[in-house]
């Protein structure tokens, strides 16, 4: 039995197998909104036979986006453009989700093809961005403000009137992003949050805006519908957020009805210094479905097909997360299933190319 090609159920929801889309920002919207560019992007890799599709970091608010180029969620004009990829997505039998994000202090940046590094400047359209802590993420970035309570307690809402935006644009999966750096991520680490008050100091008090965040979303999410939250299981900085805080967190977020955690790392620190190799971060999702108890995506240079059905088999993950590798070939689920002996349905408008070794005088009989 292949493991990558077994549904995988989650409250109501199934997924018709296990790969993933990892989120991947595009950088290529206005205003928040998503195009055609969006459409052909997802489109193509639900096409390709993934069994669910998330879609980029979206910002929750204008000041939330990673670049000013990132898709947003914050109006209703952007439910539309949204839904119109989900419907899409449906249509090839795959599962649409969605990652709601705040960048925090690395909020407003140049998007990596403009030749550009850090924050754009205030008068080229970028933004002062908003922290835990007044500490920019490096000389390339603005100093952020250091959020009130009442900002906090705004961005919490900014979270629950997204997610319900994503309700009517039709995903069935939500996903917060707490990981890589970005607001949620910079409250959880000592590195980034230095406060004194409630969000600041102990273990406690640096997950409580992303328990307050979880229950927010929680409280206006279907009931039959999965939660996911992003993490990251360590900065890669001594000092910094731990392994084995992210267990502890994770036991938490089980508690407060989250149903998988994709498990990433790295993005805190620019200083960081991350071995990076094949499935490198495969152990930490590993961890912290054994040690929390809680379904777990893997993510990171997982390329092979026999690899991603290693890290299912060995019991590391429930789901495996592809980024780049489906930026590479959008079909790769359909190459994976060919490779491991598997017969994934191939969209009727492709057929006639799923069989590899027709005879050659056959296919003219084939061609419209």
């Amino acid at each position: 039995m292949i493991q990558l090609f077994q549904p995988l159920t989650l409250r109501q929801l199934t997924l018709p197998n296990r790969i993933g889309v990892s989120p991947m920002c595009q950088y290529s919207a206005r205003d928040g909104l998503a195009n055609d560019w969006h459409l052909v992007h997802l489109g193509s890799r639900a096409a390709g036979g993934a069994g669910l599709i998330v879609v980029e970091a979206t910002g929750v608010t204008p000041e939330g986006r990673i670049s000013p180029q990132c898709l947003g969620l914050w109006t209703d004009e952007q439910i539309e453009p949204q839904r119109r990829i989900t419907r899409f997505i449906d249509s090839q039998g795959s599962v649409a989700g969605i990652q709601l994000a705040h960048a925090g202090r690395k909020a407003g940046t140049w998007r990596p093809w403009s030749g550009r590094t850090g924050s754009v400047p205030l008068e080229e359209g970028g933004w002062t961005p908003l922290a835990p802590s007044a500490i920019p993420f490096d000389e390339h970035h603005h100093v952020p403000q250091a959020m009130s309570r009442e900002q906090i307690a705004g961005v919490v809402e900014d979270f629950v009137r997204a997610a319900e935006r994503a309700l009517q644009a039709g995903f069935k999966v939500v996903e917060v992003h707490a990981a890589h750096g970005y607001l949620l991520h910079q409250f959880l680490s000592p590195l980034s949050n230095t406060r004194d008050d409630e969000y600041g100091g102990s273990f406690a008090n640096r997950t409580r805006l992303l328990l307050e965040v979880v229950d927010a979303v929680r409280a206006v999410w279907p009931a039959e519908l999965p939660l996911f939250v992003r993490l990251s299981a360590t900065d890669w900085v001594d000092g910094g957020w731990s392994e084995l805080e992210t267990v502890e967190v994770c036991r938490l977020l089980k508690e407060h009805g989250v149903d998988l955690v994709d498990v990433s790392s790295g993005g805190l620190a620019a200083s960081a210094q991350i071995p990076i190799g094949p499935g490198y971060q495969a152990r930490f999702a590993e961890r912290v479905r054994r040690e929390a108890g809680i379904a777990t995506g893997a993510v990171g240079l997982i390329t092979e097909p026999a690899q991603a059905e290693h890290v299912l088999r060995s019991e590391q993950a429930d789901l495996v997360f592809l980024a780049r590798e489906l930026l590479r070939d959008p079909y790769w689920p359909l190459r994976a299933a060919e490779a491991l002996g598997h017969r994934l349905p191939w969209p009727p408008q492709y057929v006639r190319a799923a069989q590899r070794d027709t005879p050659i005088r056959d296919i003219s009989e084939q061609l419209d």
